[in-house]
């Protein structure tokens, strides 16, 4: 899991990317399609258009870091690119990142009593 300190947002780029491109296309994506700024210290996460990849970009305040995650099977549970851009928290990420469904986390089954 990538260390989220406090405070820091979790961006979805909607719609899905060209996962060839690198910290600095993805930097400029962030720059011109989500207006934000790459080095702020959020997190912002692509999806490509087989929806098995991801790439994660977030600037530490010393560097910039790339994360990368391919699931074996399934794809990523992605917002459709009519949402616009989405923000997580840093718990739905993990669950994102897990290939779970961010959405709707189900709870497991729990005992209704004692014995």
């Amino acid at each position: 899991m990538i260390p989220v300190p406090g405070g820091v947002k979790v961006w979805l780029a909607t719609g899905h990317t060209d996962m060839r491109k690198g910290f600095p296309g993805l930097s400029l994506m962030v720059q011109e399609t989500l207006k934000r700024d790459p080095m702020c210290g959020h997190l912002f996460v692509f999806r490509g258009r087989g929806g098995g990849l991801i790439k994660v970009i977030w600037h530490d305040g010393q560097g910039a870091c790339l994360f990368t995650k391919k699931l074996e099977r399934g794809r990523f549970i992605w917002p459709s690119a009519a949402d616009g851009t989405v923000v997580i928290t840093p718990g739905q990420l993990g669950y994102l990142l897990e290939g779970i469904d961010w959405r709707m986390p189900q709870k497991t089954w729990r005992p209704t009593s004692v014995g």
